[in-house]
């Protein structure tokens, strides 16, 4: 039940969410109206496109896969398949970041609302975090403080739709900007991202997709769920694309600076002078404090053509009609971005370093997994999974299910973030539960192999 649930939600057809509300609302004008019985039927009920649309996220995903688990099994679950680490020791944050949201809670300064674009010390600080490395300086006036940076992907995405109006977005990529287009009515077009050139833009495709109603480029650098960071050139490349395609970018960088490879980080922001970008980012990831929920929205554009374009205007009409988030953290943002010392992320890349290297070999175990790219960067990597030496596997849904149910390990099915037949392995755990983890996943595909597969052995 729950495979034939999980693959049904993952494999359905993405319907246009005025599609939906036309059907919702005609479901009332008819309850409203019906009587059974004597009795009136009444007038509402829970709007049903926003289970579908939340079904194609991470997080819906791995419920349902949480859901499967054998409560009969009394060893830990392994969780591979979403990036928050903060659950482990070797992953807590800066002590200078716990002592700054202290500080701003003893205060006593900030129980208050917050502005409504956010509070100005920390618009700031972040301006300046973020201006390091630039051609160009950002001003505080650029920045827009936000619930997380999925809040800031929801602003986007709302402040750009328009009947007709269609994005371009990687595969594989985040789902959640899937959601949040279908529940704005924005049509989705999907570039691919090139395992067999380290998960390169495919820009020829971009050039074919795009057309007078596109209105963006999403690129997630660090990449989520790849693990790749781009080149400078490539990265130049795509904004020259995108400028001459008349498209803006929206760089999510929700994993800026966690780059452990041989690619030097660049974040999209840097070619703003080029095309102009949205900048979406956090403190969650750098941080390890995705529960503080503080992130930020930035219009990195030095040639103003976001606020001659309406954009800068809509972006504010959006946050004053929307929750912000918690003023002493935002109050805390200045100290936490001075005080951190360099230390504490040299700690965080040199763990994430070797777990990617714990994960990049321990696949290479596992006979019918294969990873094309050692992870570079952010906290999670995308393998192939070739279940046909699989005896009773048939797609990468189904190994995903059956590994959570009989081995307690959770790792996101390929499908969830757009390629079929590929898992999502997320190794930002400590060294010796992602090693047990990978254990038990060669266990159980020694378990399901094929007999006389070559390459599995007991």
């Amino acid at each position: 039940m729950k495979f034939s649930r999980l693959s049904m939600a993952l494999n359905a057809p993405k319907r246009r969410y005025s599609t939906m509300t036309s059907s919702v609302i005609g479901n009332l004008d008819c309850q409203k109206t019906m009587m059974e019985n004597g009795t009136k039927k009444w007038g509402f009920e829970g709007q049903t496109g926003l289970k579908s649309t939340s079904a194609i996220t991470v997080r819906g995903v791995l419920d349902m896969l949480m859901g499967g688990l054998n409560k009969e099994d009394s060893r830990p679950v392994i969780p591979l398949g979403h990036g928050d680490p903060s659950h482990f020791p070797s992953f807590r944050t800066a002590a200078v970041a716990e002592n700054a949201i202290i500080d701003s809670l003893r205060s006593a300064k900030y129980n208050c609302y917050s502005p409504t674009v956010g509070v100005s010390s920390a618009r700031g600080a972040i301006a300046d975090y973020l201006s390091r490395g630039l051609p160009y300086t950002l001003s505080p006036d650029d920045v827009y403080l936000t619930i997380g940076c999925t809040q800031a992907i929801e602003i986007a995405l709302a402040v750009l739709a328009r009947p007709g109006a269609n994005i371009l977005l990687p595969r594989p990529g985040y789902p959640y900007y899937e959601a949040c287009a279908a529940y704005n009515g924005l049509e989705v077009r999907h570039f691919d991202l090139l395992p067999e050139k380290d998960w390169a833009v495919d820009l020829s495709a971009v050039q074919t997709l795009a057309d007078e109603n596109t209105v963006a480029m999403v690129i997630i650098n660090p990449g989520n769920p790849c693990g790749n960071v781009f080149s400078y050139q490539h990265l130049k490349e795509v904004a020259e694309t995108a400028r001459d395609l008349g498209v803006l970018l929206i760089g999510d960088e929700a994993y800026d600076n966690l780059a452990f490879g041989s690619t030097p980080y660049v974040p999209v922001r840097a070619f703003g002078s080029i095309v102009p970008v949205l900048t979406l980012g956090s403190i969650s990831k750098r941080w390890i404090v995705p529960g503080w929920r503080l992130g930020w929205l930035v219009t990195s554009d030095p040639n103003g053509i976001l606020r001659k374009s309406g954009v800068v205007e809509s972006i504010t009409g959006f946050l004053n009609i929307s929750s912000d988030p918690a003023t002493f953290i935002q109050a805390a943002v200045p100290q936490i971005l001075s005080d951190t010392k360099e230390d504490f992320f040299s700690k965080i890349i040199c763990m994430l370093r070797e777990s990617a290297d714990i994960c990049y070999n321990g696949v290479k175990e596992i006979p019918c997994i294969t990873c094309p790219k050692k992870a570079e960067g952010s906290m999670s990597v995308m393998v192939k999974l070739n279940h046909s030496m699989l005896e009773d596997i048939n797609d990468d849904i189904e190994f995903c299910v059956k590994l959570a149910e009989e081995e307690s390990v959770i790792v996101l099915p390929g499908v969830a973030v757009g390629l079929k037949n590929w898992l999502r392995i997320t190794f930002a755990v400590e060294p010796s539960i992602l090693e047990e983890g990978l254990a038990r996943m060669k266990v159980f595909c020694q378990r399901h192999a094929k007999k006389h597969q070559v390459g599995f052995t007991d």
